[in-house]
């Protein structure tokens, strides 16, 4: 069962939310709305104060397991191309469509900011706060840096240089100007390297869900990652990451479970390789104040089987949204292993029951022309490569081969399947979102040693992750000798598909645009160097008093 922290801070969350929405980020703040009657002086008080560091953590829901989120971390990469239906398509073809006038840029950047603005206020505020010890106080201060840090890491990867606010924000302003992404980097270290000494040396916090000391290390390691192929890269970032890395991986307990397919059950979500989660439910209260949603990466990568002979949608198999189609350079060549390596099965549902039976003609299989079903037979097999049309046409069913994928007919990735949803319409999500998971640590870990020259490192890391998703006897087949960078770029693919990690990834090797070209048909012929940032929202361009905010150059 989880914990009830999320329950209980997100009760305390409209009370919260409607003290800071009046001292939010500028673009906010600019609509000069009356939200909330209540004092600012609400947050020195103890229960001001809990309700506030609670509120603190709400837009890690704005980004994780969210359309917004999805749009701006798996869209438009080299593993992920656009699928039939869905808005926001501009981000998967880098067209005309992606504009500063986008919504989803606009609340990922209102949500985020008036987060950072809360963290501020309990930062400022926490001297004067009674009732709540002083060791207390310090922790949730921790989380506070922890969260600042974190909030700025996704926006300056998405938008590059920000308003850098550090001290809450009172009152309503114009006044606002574009910190270098180098000055951004060294807050969001500064931040870090204040939280972890503070912040619970714990695999998980009492209260699950909060941030501990691992999270803030694992976090910090990406971040020196990310910096060190940067043009304002320092020296030591490779080697902090690895070490960050070996600390998490050494000090506090996780280990990858046993079997790749166990890391996503729905129940067994507090497991030995989670490092921290955004938390979801199935409370439609506790899910988030800005969108009163849950975890919905469940939509998004489901093919149209619904309509397909002898199926009809229902909760177990998803509420297909058909958003993103992977690409052939996933299924082909990270893929292309499905002897020795398990995931490709793990990852991607292959077979469909019917749930609809009866006799129909066929749709997309030719090699017959009808298909007859009872409840329970096998409707769609998606063998994962080309079978003749004489072999296609000995089974009982349809089955879909590469040739025949198209923008609604698609391997499925199944990781984020929800069964636990009350029927079939409904799409928030109760699973839990893995912010940090201890694969990509050791990848991470990987990549730093390989940078750093030490092969032997990084081999030993990247074996880690190998090893575990080996199939039975295969263990000494899934071994490699040495690392490269083509080797890192793949094994990330095949581990993390989907979890939100691709765009940013591609941007921290500098060659978005270059696999784009190479492996996604539908952003080929848009994508420039422009994308390596997103538009600002152009609200925000609009409402800064003397152009103290221009856009990026391009939009």
């Amino acid at each position: 069962m989880k914990s009830l922290y999320i329950k209980n801070s997100l009760k305390s969350l409209g009370i919260a939310s409607a003290i800071m929405l009046g001292t939010a980020s500028c673009s906010d703040l600019l609509k000069e709305t009356v939200v909330s009657s209540i004092s600012n002086d609400y947050i020195a008080t103890t229960p001001g104060f809990v309700a506030a560091t609670n509120a603190a953590y709400t837009p890690l829901r704005s980004f994780y397991a969210t359309e917004r989120g999805i749009s701006m971390s798996e869209y438009g990469t080299d593993i992920y191309s656009a699928g039939a239906d869905g808005s926001y398509k501009g981000f998967h073809f880098y067209d005309s469509q992606l504009t500063s006038s986008v919504d989803i840029l606009a609340q990922l950047w209102d949500e985020t900011y008036k987060g950072i603005n809360t963290i501020n206020a309990v930062i400022d505020r926490a001297p004067a706060v009674t009732g709540i010890t002083d060791a207390v106080k310090a922790t949730r201060v921790a989380e506070m840096k922890y969260l600042r840090a974190h909030y700025y890491f996704i926006l300056v990867q998405q938008f590059g240089p920000l308003d850098l606010r550090l001290k809450e924000t009172t009152g309503p302003t114009k006044a606002a100007t574009r910190a270098s992404e180098q000055a951004v980097y060294k807050q969001i270290e500064t931040d870090l390297l204040a939280a972890i000494p503070a912040l619970p040396a714990l695999k998980a916090a009492s209260d699950y869900g909060r941030a501990t000391k691992p999270a803030a290390e694992n976090l910090l390691a990406k971040v020196y990652l990310t910096r060190a192929s940067s043009k304002f890269a320092e020296s030591t970032d490779y080697a902090n990451a690895a070490t960050l890395c070996n600390s998490v991986i050494a000090n506090y307990g996780f280990k990858l479970l046993p079997d790749f397919a166990s890391v996503f059950d729905q129940a067994n979500q507090i497991n030995d390789e989670v490092i921290f989660a955004v938390q979801y439910t199935s409370d439609p209260l506790t899910n988030g104040f800005v969108d009163n949603q849950g975890n919905k990466l469940h939509l998004y990568f489901g093919m149209q089987y619904d309509v397909q002979p002898g199926m009809q949608r229902d909760v177990a198999n998803g509420r297909p949204f058909k958003r993103l189609k992977p690409t052939p350079y996933l299924l082909n060549t990270v893929f292309a292993d499905r002897v020795n390596d398990t995931r490709y099965k793990k990852t991607f549902k292959d077979t469909w029951l019917s749930n609809k039976p009866g006799t129909y003609n066929t749709t997309f299989d030719g090699s017959k022309a009808s298909v007859t079903y009872k409840a329970g037979d096998t409707t769609i097999y998606i063998p994962g490569y080309e079978m003749t049309l004489a072999e296609r046409a000995a089974k009982k069913y349809q089955v879909l081969v590469p040739s025949l994928y198209n923008y609604a007919l698609f391997p499925t990735l199944q990781k984020f399947f929800d069964p636990l949803r009350p029927d079939m319409t409904y799409e928030n999500g109760s699973r839990d979102y893995f912010v940090h998971r201890l694969a990509d640590t050791y990848l991470m870990l990987a990549e730093a040693q390989f940078k750093l020259g030490k092969q032997a490192e990084a081999v030993a890391a990247i074996n880690m992750v190998r090893v575990r998703a080996a199939a039975a006897g295969k263990t000494e087949q899934m071994k490699v000798t040495s690392v490269d960078m083509n080797l890192i770029m793949e094994e990330r693919a095949r581990e993390l598909a989907g979890e939100q990690t691709r765009w940013m990834d591609l941007k921290r090797w500098n060659n978005l645009v270059e696999r784009v070209k190479l492996y996604n048909v539908d952003g080929a012929v848009g994508v420039s160097d422009k994308h390596y940032v997103r538009p600002i929202p152009q609200k925000q361009v609009d409402l800064s008093e003397n152009g103290g905010f221009p856009q990026n150059a391009g939009y």
